[in-house]
């Protein structure tokens, strides 16, 4: 197997000398949906998470981190920010926001560092996985390191 080039996650996440553990999934351009990524890296669907960015009615942005199977709760996530109402950000804006692109988006280097929320079972899980910052790549971290070095938070945000 090809030796895997460094992401920009994972430079920043060695650099901040927090552990990791990069697991790689078959793939091709287009992004597959976090369900199919829990099942290609072998993992429970409740420790992969997807990163998801919104926008406040105040055009402040937002990242929101949560189970791959669980759907972001708009009015729980606004709360959960102070934000009076909140909506998800257009696909076409990803990369002009984040620096990533639909499927590769991580909460770990950002264009900005934007306020981030982890949904609160996250803080029960030994470790979590978010995308390595492109498309096939993921990373396995303790969720605590992570909120740290995005500092973030946890909350409720999910729909039940």
């Amino acid at each position: 197997m090809k030796k895997e080039l460094k992401t920009n996650v994972m430079r920043i996440l060695e650099k901040e000398k927090v552990p990791y553990e990069a697991h790689y999934y078959p793939h091709g351009k287009e992004a597959v949906d976090g369900v199919t990524v829990a099942e290609l890296t072998g993992q429970n669907p409740d420790y992969v998470f997807k990163t998801l960015v919104t926008v406040s009615n105040k055009k402040e942005y937002f990242v929101f981190v949560l189970p791959v199977a669980k759907e972001l709760d708009l009015k729980k996530a606004a709360k959960a920010v102070g934000a009076k109402s909140i909506e998800m950000i257009h696909v076409k804006d990803i990369n002009k926001i984040t620096g990533y692109i639909r499927g590769g988006c991580s909460p770990v280097g950002m264009k900005k560092q934007f306020i981030t929320t982890y949904h609160e079972t996250a803080q029960t899980n030994p470790v979590i996985m978010v995308s390595g910052g492109k498309i096939g790549t993921q990373v396995e971290c303790k969720p605590d390191d992570l909120l740290k070095i995005t500092k973030g938070q946890y909350a409720d945000i999910c729909k039940e």
